[in-house]
């Protein structure tokens, strides 16, 4: 089988850093590219990393994306022309990028999760069972750890699974996320879907789900130990994407949860 042409941003970042280990060790990819958004003039991992540009990406069939916002939607812009596939794993878009993302994704195919971890995302369809199973007589509140670094909360995964809390209920998350709490050793259950956010040492990624009807208590949760699961899914959702239509996809299509 021909390998799959790949490009990888962000590649001076901690998932950057493991997409290209991992791409390395894989049969079906080879890199053609590696970017950053300022000039390197070391090699990572043997290989020289350019600037995001139509020159950059011109040979590649599929770009994995684990950067920033801003940078993200530089790269779609990109990739819309020349018309190359998208695979998102930057969390914290604003509103205004979520739409672009939708409009992108009538042009190339895009698939975009908060996490890429087969774990995480079965935690999100067990999550949208149990929310809409148990009804309106359980509350619900999500808590999450990452690592010191990480910048944005509630994280893209916390976020993820209140959309399973919302969807199982037949919500809109949007209207229906109540506190942001930061750092709190305890929070409290809602109506609305309450998170807390820890960041310390150098945690890899624990996400927890808990359902109270006050005389009884219900958790899912998954713990990461290691980053690699991230680019490995993320190379899955990649090969996944290679054969699709334009369009805006998640982890639940390649896993093909119903």
């Amino acid at each position: 089988m021909k390998k799959i042409n790949l490009s990888i941003t962000g590649c001076l970042g901690r998932m950057g850093k493991q997409l290209i280990k991992s791409s390395k060790k894989s049969r079906d990819f080879k890199i053609v590219s590696i970017t950053e958004n300022k000039k390197i003039n070391k090699k990572i991992f043997g290989l020289r990393p350019s600037l995001n540009s139509k020159d950059t990406f011109k040979k590649t069939k599929v770009i994995i994306d684990f950067t920033v916002p801003k940078c993200t939607m530089e790269v779609l812009k990109i990739a819309s022309k020349l018309k190359t596939r998208v695979v998102i794993g930057t969390t914290g878009f604003s509103k205004k990028e979520e739409i672009l993302i939708k409009k992108y994704s009538k042009k190339i195919p895009i698939l975009k999760a908060g996490n890429m971890s087969l774990g995480i995302n079965l935690l999100v369809y067990l999550t949208e069972i149990a929310s809409r199973s148990l009804g309106d007589k359980f509350l619900s509140k999500i808590h999450e750890v990452h690592h010191k670094h990480k910048k944005d909360h509630p994280s893209g995964t916390a976020l993820m699974l209140g959309k399973g809390i919302a969807d199982g209920k037949n919500i809109d998350l949007s209207k229906n996320i109540g506190t942001k709490y930061f750092n709190k050793k305890t929070f409290p259950y809602s109506k609305k879907i309450n998170f807390n956010s820890l960041r310390k040492g150098k945690v890899v990624g624990e996400h927890e789900v808990k359902f109270s009807s006050g005389k009884e208590i219900i958790t899912l949760n998954h713990e990461a130990f290691d980053r690699a699961l991230y680019s490995e899914g993320a190379l899955t959702a990649a090969k996944w994407l290679i054969n699709k239509k334009p369009g805006l996809y998640s982890m639940k299509n390649v896993l093909n949860f119903n």
